[in-house]
């Protein structure tokens, strides 16, 4: 995957690479939340988040210089990753880890869900994106249904819901889109793949920072690692950063971002088929309902025209 997307981006890439991006993303993204509920069993999730994505950013840019050779990015493209890797990575991942601890996870993926409400609404707004079409509005509000099908209206009532936690979710997933629509929209990057490794190094180490100050490593102990969380953490790395998150991040560059944000419809729904193939858990009718749902939304969003904006909103460039 890596070499299949670290090509020349100026050029239209080949639709089995962007199916083949989408996979990634749906499928392996949809696999992560069983592999983080591993790994943080004996490891603080902001230290794991640390960790796994400092790991998978330095061993991608070591692979991009000295087995790709590519050079190393001028200082006045380094500014892009340095940003999204703290509105994705920090913000966007670690928020979520964090705020998990006080906010029920049915709670924490319906407003995860919301991710591609707002990837169309900036779009349109901040960078002038086209204004979304009825199809786009159709699979958005199918997606949103289905995902609250999926969860169960009675595990949405009735519960003690965090206002702090519900807040930090909510800034992670406007830092989410923000940052991947700068991303999208900003000129004069360095390449996708060493673009890639320097936002998850650089988000790898704000977390280590603020896992630092939360004090995490005073009460952790690399003995109490269990051999199911380093598994999990290494598939987190190989699989969740250097396949599914490269695949992101390339791919936001070449399809339209909203569409790219489907993944949120689609990785619980992933995650709840993985939990009946792997898991033993059964399918039930409301499983079916909300995929018939979450499916056609998916699909209309992707169907969706995006228009190319209009002169005067020509991407940012870089000083």
């Amino acid at each position: 995957m890596a070499a299949t997307l670290s090509g020349n981006e100026g050029l239209k890439p080949p639709q089995w690479q962007i199916y083949l991006a989408f996979a990634a993303v749906y499928v392996i993204w949809g696999s992560t939340y069983l592999g983080m509920k591993f790994a943080i069993e004996t490891m603080p999730p902001f230290l794991m988040s640390a960790i796994r994505f400092t790991v998978a950013g330095l061993c991608l840019l070591v692979y991009c210089l000295i087995v790709k050779r590519m050079p190393f990015p001028a200082w006045k493209q380094l500014k892009t990753p340095l940003l999204t890797g703290f509105l994705l990575v920090m913000l966007g991942n670690g928020g979520m880890s964090y705020a998990e601890k006080t906010v029920p996870s049915s709670i924490a993926a319906l407003l995860v869900a919301t991710t591609p409400l707002w990837f169309a609404a900036l779009g349109w707004l901040v960078y002038g994106d086209n204004r979304p079409n009825f199809k786009m509005v159709s699979g958005l509000f199918l997606g949103m249904a289905g995902i609250v099908i999926l969860i169960g209206p009675s595990q949405l009532s009735g519960q003690a819901i965090d206002l702090a936690g519900v807040i930090i979710i909510i800034i992670g997933t406007l830092s989410w889109a923000f940052g991947s629509l700068y991303s999208a929209h900003t000129k004069n990057q360095a390449p996708p793949l060493i673009s890639t490794a320097l936002q998850m190094l650089a988000g790898g180490i704000f977390l280590f920072i603020f896992s630092f100050l939360l004090g995490d490593f005073k009460s952790f102990h690399v003995e109490s690692i269990s051999g199911k969380s380093l598994l999990a953490l290494g598939y987190l790395i190989v699989f969740g950063s250097w396949i599914g998150y490269t695949s992101y991040s390339w791919l936001i560059r070449v399809v339209p971002p909203s569409q790219a944000s489907t993944y949120a419809y689609v990785n619980p729904l992933v995650a709840v088929l993985l939990g009946w193939l792997l898991g033993g858990e059964p399918v039930t009718s409301q499983m079916l309902v909300a995929g018939a749902c979450i499916l056609p939304g998916v699909i209309l969003i992707l169907k969706s025209k995006s228009k190319a904006p209009a002169p005067k909103n020509t991407p940012i460039e870089e000083p």
